[in-house]
């Protein structure tokens, strides 16, 4: 198997996971990423405004595994 698809089934593996228990997830508003409920700013943009109702979970987790990755870097922002 090659990397890419490797890559697809492990965000559709991690998508099954989210959407079978959205409540312990939310969205954040800053860059769309999925982190645990228990997070008080999104490690990836460092932004403090979620999404945690079910319905906006599953569509973003859905979304993501759908897209191709596009992740971005720490250096990336300086």
């Amino acid at each position: 198997m090659s990397a890419p698809d490797e890559s697809k089934d492990q965000r559709l593996k991690q998508a099954e996971k989210i959407t079978s228990h959205p409540e312990q997830y939310k969205v954040c508003e800053g860059c769309g990423s999925i982190v645990v409920a228990r997070a008080v700013t999104c490690p990836s943009c460092h932004a403090y405004k979620f999404d945690a109702t079910a319905t906006r979970v599953v569509s973003q987790a859905k979304d993501l595994a759908l897209r191709t990755a596009h992740s971005v870097l720490s250096s990336d922002l300086t």
